[in-house]
């Protein structure tokens, strides 16, 4: 029998809240359920097992994400809609990092969970959208998409890891980057 007040979204939540405090990897069945002040077993009725949480908190997450770009985006195009779509997607991972990594790593999702799901599908809808004003066709426009991610998971990434040392501030960096992606973007390379 399932407690009182415990649900699968309360679950995903507390587990995504402890993803981001201690990393996603460290995340337990055990410690959310004594986050919970419940049983372990208590958990199981709600979520299958350790995979189905991890795999709800990177559902939670991509709807988060996508909520803060639209909100990022909306009534912007071009280099503007661009600056804004990158410096949402940096401030999420700074903000949620546990919640980030899972959203950047494989997990097998519950198919019945992702059709639900509108943060991924809305996700791809935005990203397309914005790049819209660059004007690029397939497949250019799918390799486009696979530069942006890499370039913002790439910075992010290095920069939580302490990867930017040097005594040039990231932020001016990253300033650069999207000047440069812009530039690119504008630009394309003809097949």
């Amino acid at each position: 029998m399932a407690r009182a007040g415990l649900t699968a979204d309360r679950v995903t939540l507390t587990g995504a809240e402890l993803a981001d405090e201690v990393g996603l990897e460290h995340v337990t069945m055990s410690a959310v359920a004594r986050r919970l002040g419940v049983k372990d077993a208590s958990l199981y009725a709600h979520v299958r097992s350790l995979e189905d949480l991890r795999g709800r908190i990177a559902l939670l997450a991509a709807d988060e994400k996508t909520i803060r770009i639209a909100e990022a985006i909306a009534g912007r195009a071009g280099k503007d809609a661009l600056v804004a779509y990158a410096n949402a997607w940096r401030e999420y991972a700074r903000d949620h990092p546990g919640r980030y990594t899972a959203t950047q790593i494989p997990i097998r999702i519950d198919p019945e969970l992702v059709a639900r799901a509108t943060g991924p599908r809305r996700a791809v809808e935005l990203t397309y959208s914005m790049l819209r004003a660059y004007a690029l066709d397939e497949p250019d426009l799918t390799d486009a998409v696979r530069l942006m991610r890499s370039t913002f998971h790439g910075f992010t990434s290095l920069e939580a890891a302490g990867g930017f040392a040097h005594s040039r501030p990231a932020e001016d960096s990253w300033v650069r980057c999207l000047d440069a992606l812009h530039t690119l973007l504008t630009h394309w390379p003809p097949s």
